[in-house]
């Protein structure tokens, strides 16, 4: 992509013409820039090229967050279905001791942010595949319909899902009573926290980036958490001071909801990340 065309661009959208551009690492969906403004201010412009673009609900998500929470995000600058620009955040991916204990208290504060049901008033995303989030009343509903089957279905008509596995996915979402609860207190999440996804600095957490917001049982972002290894003990004992876990969401509950973060990286990428859906279904019985 020319840089030209990206100046013209920033300049069109923000009334100033950046004095540098350059591409940066990390989009899921289509290019990333950085862009140096008249006067020292850094921002980021995402651009989306496809048939279908929606880099608007990124700015919405990221505003919804900043208006309901402190949270670290970047600000959002302008933002329409193509274009996407927003505040440079400093730091890098490196998250120390220090700095876990200041995620636990922003999350655990997050987590309080609440709704009288699970869901959210539009459908977000979760990198670049469509969210839904329809209102709903019960959790075990809206994990078991909007999250499990919907990601499975989505990753079978993909191709990326075997057919045989559907069934069995079926099975356990008819069972999750079992072991999840099907009430509770909705919580705001930030709902992608990988460690691409956190900026953190001299010990603190300098940003929340690419989120896919709905509220929902806290645990789930917490399972997520564990399952790429985002943040360690250190995090997790801090969080637990604010917000207990007990010793059933380790053994049971971390990775029912894993279930859903893990069907749509089949649905992106297939492979290996089958046999973790498969190890799962096997360990519930199904």
């Amino acid at each position: 992509m020319s840089q030209e065309l990206v100046l013209a661009e920033v300049e069109q959208a923000l009334g100033v013409r950046p004095l540098a551009v350059g591409p940066l690492s990390g989009g899921c969906v289509g290019e990333v820039y950085r862009a140096d403004l008249p006067g020292g201010e850094k921002v980021v412009v995402k651009r989306d090229q496809r048939p279908s673009p929606n880099l608007d609900l990124e700015g919405y998500m990221l505003r919804y967050l900043s208006a309901h929470s402190r949270l670290p995000v970047p600000a959002v600058l302008h933002d329409d279905p193509r274009l996407l620009i927003i505040t440079f955040l400093a730091g890098s991916g490196s998250v120390n001791a220090a700095a876990e204990q200041d995620a636990a208290e922003l999350l655990a504060e997050l987590h309080q942010v609440t709704a009288p049901a699970y869901g959210l008033e539009r459908d977000t995303l979760i990198g670049s595949l469509p969210q839904p989030n329809p209102w709903t009343a019960n959790w075990l509903d809206f994990f078991r319909e909007q999250r499990l089957l919907y990601m499975a279905g989505e990753a079978r008509r993909a191709g990326q899902l075997p057919a045989h596995f559907l069934p069995r996915i079926e099975q356990l979402a008819v069972r999750l009573g079992d072991w999840l609860p099907a009430d509770g207190r909705p919580a705001l999440i930030h709902g992608d926290i990988w460690g691409g996804n956190v900026l953190a600095a001299a010990g603190r957490i300098t940003g929340f980036v690419d989120p896919a917001i709905y509220y929902a049982a806290p645990e789930i972002e917490l399972a997520f958490i564990t399952l790429f290894n985002t943040f360690g003990a250190t995090f997790f004992d801090r969080y637990g001071e604010m917000r207990p876990l007990d010793a059933t969401f380790w053994r049971e509950r971390r990775h029912l909801y894993n279930l859903y973060p893990l069907l749509v990286h089949v649905r992106l990428f297939g492979g290996g990340y089958v046999t973790s859906v498969d190890r799962t279904l096997r360990q519930f019985g199904c």
